[in-house]
């Protein structure tokens, strides 16, 4: 955040983030990102776009004053916005102006006789660094223009740049009159194209004081496809479906003093019978990690342990969804509670809890909480959890068993909720209910917990079935809904984090959605 008040939000975008979602199951964009993330935010409006791969500085409206305001501004350019770029080509011009027409020509814009009218003016500030203030607002006309120009930018492969790990293209500052005061107003970013802008866009989206877990490389869409790596608390967990090469070493052995070791872990669909030895992650260097160890996420601490089979003790994935029970805030106007209803009248139950991370979010925000799970190892490993973050174990409910056999059991008592997790495994077995599979029998599970959900209750699903498509995931849970004789009031799709980003090399994976069910 660069700057706030009552009418505006100025934020310097990171490179690899969408303005917003290219569709409804993508990855979020930064504005899908912060109209969701605070209360305050619920209103944000989009003023104006970056390219996902371009950094800078953005304004959101928060008011309809502000939007009102800005909208007339750009549109009769009074609005000033100035670039930078770096090129690796040379040029003895040290300035110029570029004006055509640019039109939309499959993934790129051309220059030619069709299309909007584009107007860029180019300033060298030294030999391989542009200043670039585009005079219109056409989509990538600074790129087209730079590149038609002699000038390709840094990274910009559409368009003829050299080969680079980003596109050096930066939007270092904006100038715009005050929505409400009239005053003239002008924010800047500085640029840092030698960064590692895979790094920089988590470090955007994470406080360090309060996250030390997250992944730090996701497969393709980080440049290393079938490889993941997640920074645990000191130590680094690194995850494929074969053994470490050598280029993968190196990489690891570069994330910096603060990782006191690495450890590795092959991904396998073949682990049920391996002992916990054999399926657990092997140590790669550095430091061995003491049997058990915690980590942070959103100022909640959580046990974590290399030493426990496949499974290290949390999902990284689920983060957001976790910080959403620890708020109390799902989405723009969908809290996880009604107003008139306090945190301490709230029961939430948490099917398939493995070690209760959703239940201790929901706990540390003042719910009552019942942890429901097939093994008591998890179990015994959540109420551990409940204890490191000064909770009450015996305010809360830990239920061994089957989650369909103990369902049924607590309609029989007249037991009803608030809020339901239903996270489960893809695959999972027991004695009274035999096999489990996400995709065969979720509606199953659903249509088992609704009885229990409270009218205007909120159900979390969620799933990491990969191949499942979202949209089928969606009309299952909708069905069930139905089949209850029961009416969704508000719904939110929740994707992944913007640590595990979405790109056509590495698809989403992870569907969640929250419901608020009459």
């Amino acid at each position: 955040m660069i700057f706030e008040d009552e009418h505006l939000l100025v934020v310097n975008k990171p490179a690899g983030l969408n303005t917003h979602a290219p569709s409804p199951y993508a990855g979020e964009g930064i504005y899908d990102w912060l109209r969701h993330r605070e209360p305050r935010w619920a209103k944000l409006a989009i003023i104006h776009r970056l390219d996902k791969e371009t950094s800078g500085v953005m304004v959101f409206g928060k008011t309809p004053v502000a939007n009102r305001s800005l909208t007339e501004q750009f549109a009769n350019r009074q609005v000033h916005k100035k670039y930078l770029l770096l090129t690796d080509c040379t040029m003895k011009r040290n300035e110029f102006v570029a004006k055509s027409k640019i039109a939309r020509a499959g993934d790129r814009y051309v220059t030619g006789l069709q299309g909007g009218l584009a107007e860029t003016k180019f300033k060298k500030v030294r030999a391989d660094v542009w200043e670039a203030e585009p005079l219109t607002g056409r989509t990538h006309q600074i790129r087209v223009h730079a590149a038609e120009n002699g000038l390709p930018i840094l990274g910009d492969a559409l368009y003829g740049g050299s080969a680079f790990p980003r596109v050096c293209l930066h939007a270092a500052q904006i100038s715009f009159k005050h929505p409400a005061s009239g005053e003239a107003l002008t924010f800047s970013a500085p640029s840092d194209f030698a960064a590692d802008a895979r790094a920089t866009l988590r470090e955007a989206v994470m406080d360090a004081n309060e996250t030390n877990a997250y992944r730090i490389i996701h497969g393709a869409s980080d440049g290393w496809p079938g490889w993941y790596v997640e920074r645990v608390g000191d130590f680094l967990l690194s995850q494929s479906e074969t053994p470490l090469t050598k280029p993968q070493q190196e990489r690891l052995s570069q994330f910096g003093p603060q990782i006191r070791g690495a450890y590795h872990k092959i991904l396998s669909r073949h682990v049920r019978g391996a002992n916990a030895t054999e399926a657990s992650p092997q140590h790669v260097f550095g430091e061995t990690a003491p049997e058990r160890f915690t980590i942070r996420e959103n100022g909640i601490q959580f046990e974590l342990s290399f030493n426990e089979g496949y499974s290290v003790g949390l999902f990284l994935d689920q983060r957001d969804n976790r910080r959403r029970l620890l708020t109390g805030h799902v989405a723009a106007d969908f809290p996880v509670l009604n107003a008139h209803l306090p945190p301490h009248t709230s029961h939430l139950l948490n099917v398939f809890s493995y070690t209760c991370g959703f239940s201790v979010c929901a706990a540390k925000s003042g719910m009552r909480t019942t942890s429901l799970d097939l093994s008591k190892k998890y179990l015994e490993w959540g109420r551990r959890n409940f204890a490191l973050n000064n909770l009450d174990r015996s305010e809360h409910d830990f239920i061994f068993g089957d989650a369909f056999d103990w369902m049924r059991r607590l309609v029989k008592k007249s037991r009803a909720f608030d809020v339901i997790v239903l996270d489960p495994p893809t695959f999972s077995q027991s004695k009274e209910r035999g096999v489990f599979r996400v995709e065969k029998n979720y509606g199953e599970l659903v249509a088992a917990a609704l009885p229990l959900l409270k009218p205007a209750g909120v159900l979390l699903a969620s799933t990491n079935a990969a191949d499942w498509p979202p949209e089928k995931f969606i009309a299952v849970i909708e069905a069930s809904v139905r089949g209850a004789k029961r009416k969704i009031l508000k719904q939110h799709y929740a994707p992944q984090p913007p640590d595990f980003p979405v790109s056509r090399a590495e698809p989403a994976y992870l569907k969640t959605v929250w419901m608020k069910v009459a």
